[in-house]
């Protein structure tokens, strides 16, 4: 919908300009039904000769803000507010959200808590490899924590969710995986999506040892600004024979030590202020709950790394446990030990 009739700026300041803060709230009330009867969620308008759109939920409750009050200081408090949003774009260095515009990210997460009914039907996923994250967790936080054009890499690529993520939201993105056939597969799905103006960089290496700084000079760059990691979870899986593939480490020791070397080898080319995050579970062994989480938690903490964020999301049942429900739930009254239901989201900054 577009203001035929007056500019939706124009608009405001004409109602402002009312001598008093009854004949204020009389128009600003008429106007307020007016937007209500619009059928579309959007409203349009023009400043400085640019054509700019609006929430219309969003607009109504600045408006409604102005009705509230009761003096005109506090009418042209809400009115400021209101203008600020319609023509200034305020935003941190380290995402594109307009802070002026909080208001209408209703679908980004703010609370510690993410309940992820179902992972996102989006055709350019797919939910067949074994271990990969729903793609809902980038989503969420390159929205975050990165810009349009800026670059992310996941040392732990798996079948490309991190990356078509990117894609799709403007992002470049580099990742690496250890397998071959998984490292074709994620090729596959992120080349069928790849906007023009975005890069996508997929390296068959080792994340503990590959050269990484070879890769961005080729790609032309110097750092990342963001770095996701979805580890394995130590041995719960094996993804592969490979001697590197954190899977395959005997110890928890080891597991550590390995990943611990992921980040070292990773994060120095993380650009300075910067955020990475970690996606994992933790695993019950021999009777004992085993907090991988917060073991992989201080390997970050220990690099000097501020920890930001812990978010617990909901986690359902894998492949193996889906039918086995009874089972499962006969072992953990016998044994003493509750049913894993939750991962974390780790959140770091690099100091």
């Amino acid at each position: 919908m577009n203001l035929e009739e007056k500019d939706l700026i124009n608009k405001l300041k004409e109602i402002k300009e009312k001598e008093d803060v009854s004949a204020i709230k009389k128009e600003l009330q008429s106007f307020v039904e007016a937007i209500n009867n619009i059928k579309e969620d959007v409203i349009g308008y023009e400043y400085d000769d640019k054509a700019l759109t609006i929430n219309k939920t969003t607009l109504c409750i600045y408006l409604n803000n102005m009705l509230e009050q009761s003096s005109k200081e506090r009418v042209d408090f809400y009115y400021d507010r209101l203008i600020k949003a319609l023509t200034e774009v305020k935003t941190s260095k380290y995402n594109d959200i307009n802070l002026n515009r909080w208001k209408e990210y209703d679908d980004i997460l703010t609370d510690s808590l993410w309940i992820i009914d179902q992972r996102d039907k989006n055709a350019s996923h797919s939910g067949d490899y074994w271990g990969n994250f729903v793609p809902q967790i980038p989503n969420q936080l390159l929205k975050r924590y990165t810009k349009a054009g800026e670059w992310v890499l996941d040392p732990f690529l798996g079948s490309g969710t991190t990356l078509i993520e990117a894609a799709l939201l403007g992002r470049n993105g580099i990742g690496i995986e250890l397998q071959e056939h998984v490292a074709k597969i994620a090729k596959e799905r992120v080349e069928a999506i790849q906007p023009t103006e975005t890069k996508s960089e997929i390296v068959l290496e080792n994340s503990q040892a590959i050269e990484l700084d070879k890769v961005l000079k080729q790609l032309n760059i110097k750092k990342v600004q963001f770095v996701l990691m979805h580890p394995p979870y130590w041995d719960i899986i094996q993804f592969s024979k490979h001697k590197s593939d954190l899977s395959n480490n005997e110890t928890l020791d080891d597991f550590l030590d390995a990943f611990g070397q992921v980040i070292d080898n990773t994060t120095q080319y993380l650009e300075k202020g910067r955020f990475a995050a970690v996606v994992i579970g933790d695993k019950y062994e021999k009777g004992e709950w085993i907090p991988l989480g917060f073991y992989t938690m201080q390997e970050f903490l220990k690099r000097g790394f501020k920890l930001k964020s812990i978010i617990v999301k909901n986690f359902d049942e894998t492949k193996g446990k889906r039918n086995q429900r009874n089972l499962w739930k006969y072992r953990a009254l016998s044994g003493g030990f509750y049913l894993f239901k939750h991962e974390y989201i780790y959140v770091f900054q690099k100091k």
